[in-house]
């Protein structure tokens, strides 16, 4: 059956399963991470600390792991990033003893640099699966992917609560290293040799953008996934366990429906948006997205409903985000050069990965200072900057280089 699809389907599905599986062990490894380290008496701002690493070198990997995709094919830098992660994963079975904060940070380090790897290469790689100027079809198989994927983070987070409760942290790290192995393997044996590796071999300095396009967008990016995660990555796990009292598996649960209605919408955001949207549409999600979050951000702070509020709007918040977030995954590519664009997509998600850092950071800092509600305002001032950047990107989509 397989045999008989086309070539590039069946790169694009193994691409996907790739992608798949390791977004899953992604998402139940930040999970155990959060929920085990609060159990052991660490601040949210310790716990944010655990993940610092993670987003730098998320930031450093994006940047330089665009490059390194152009010179040796998306197929090289999808792999590295599978083992790397396997070998994260182990680094965490050890004894509990061994868990100090420099352990786990450089576990993490090696996570962040192995997530970022794999993804910048599952979404370049798209881009030379798509015949040139088949717009639609690229937004389409965009959305799939990245919808699929925070549909499987859901779960990720759903299954590194139940994992923990059951057979605790480092069996559950050991389970997900074993896993990964036999993807790492299929991946190696099946993934296509050349995939996205550039004719016209770029030079390092090139790995800054000179697009003012992308440069907008980037930007753009950056503050909406500051956004999102200066409340979702610390704050509200240890709020909904500490002032609602939730057990872990109710606290995965939650964040793993939220990952997945936000994975599922963004799935079908081209029936939403229309299949060929532009900046403009960019600017007028992102303005809704700010009228949601100001709602929010007013309604915790005057305490109305709390758990109406969070429960409820939260969820809103995941399916406005989820446009936002899958126009700009399919704007990336759409803009991206041809040749080489793995060097576009990665200076794009480097902005990204700067986006979760500083959230990320500020996420454990003003909640242990203000709380909740402050983390929705300074989520509000970043989706304000994002509104107003938005102002400045191209109206229509530019012409391609044929890929």
């Amino acid at each position: 059956m397989l045999s008989r699809l086309d070539q590039n389907i069946r790169q694009y599905m193994l691409v996907t399963f790739n992608y798949w599986n390791f977004t899953i062990t992604d998402g139940a490894l930040r999970m155990l991470v959060v929920l085990y380290f609060y159990d052991l008496g660490y601040s949210t701002l310790s716990i944010a600390f655990l993940f610092l690493f993670y987003e730098i070198f998320g930031v450093v990997t994006n940047l330089i792991g665009g490059w390194l995709g152009a010179h040796l094919g998306l197929n090289r830098t999808m792999n590295i990033g599978l083992g790397m992660q396997i070998f994260a994963l182990l680094m965490l079975a050890v004894p509990a003893v061994w868990l100090t904060i420099p352990w786990v940070m450089a576990a993490q380090a090696l996570s962040g640099i192995a997530k970022d790897l794999n993804k910048m290469s599952a979404k370049s790689s798209i881009k030379t699966l798509v015949p040139s100027n088949a717009e639609g079809t690229l937004y389409k198989w965009i959305a799939i992917l990245t919808g699929s994927k925070n549909a499987l983070k859901g779960a990720g987070f759903f299954l590194g609560g139940v994992l923990l409760t059951t057979i605790g942290f480092q069996y559950a790290v050991l389970l997900m290293a074993v896993l990964l192995s036999f993807v790492f393997i299929s991946s190696l044996i099946f993934l296509k040799a050349d995939i996205g590796k550039a004719k016209n071999k770029p030079k390092f300095s090139q790995i800054f953008s000179k697009s003012p396009s992308i440069n907008i967008l980037s930007a753009a990016r950056m503050f909406l996934f500051g956004a999102r995660d200066v409340w979702f990555v610390v704050a509200l796990p240890v709020y909904l366990g500490s002032v609602f009292a939730w057990p872990h598996s109710y606290v995965g649960g939650f964040l793993a429906l939220w990952v997945i209605g936000y994975g599922v919408v963004q799935g079908f955001a081209p029936q939403i948006t229309g299949k060929n949207p532009d900046g403009k549409s960019a600017f007028w999600w992102s303005l809704a997205l700010l009228m949601v979050t100001g709602a929010i951000a007013y309604s915790v702070q005057i305490g109305w409903q709390p758990e109406v509020v969070i429960v409820g709007g939260l969820m809103l918040f995941g399916g406005v985000f989820a446009i936002n977030s899958s126009l700009h995954s399919y704007l990336i590519i759409s803009y991206a050069r041809g040749d080489g664009v793995s060097l576009d997509v990665g200076f794009y998600y480097m902005a990204n990965a700067m986006g979760r850092l500083i959230g990320t950071v500020l996420s454990g800092w003003v909640f242990q200072v203000a709380g909740l509600a402050a983390c929705m305002w300074v989520s509000f001032a970043f989706l304000a900057l994002t509104t107003i950047i938005s102002l400045w990107l191209p109206k229509k989509i530019e012409a391609k280089l044929p890929v």
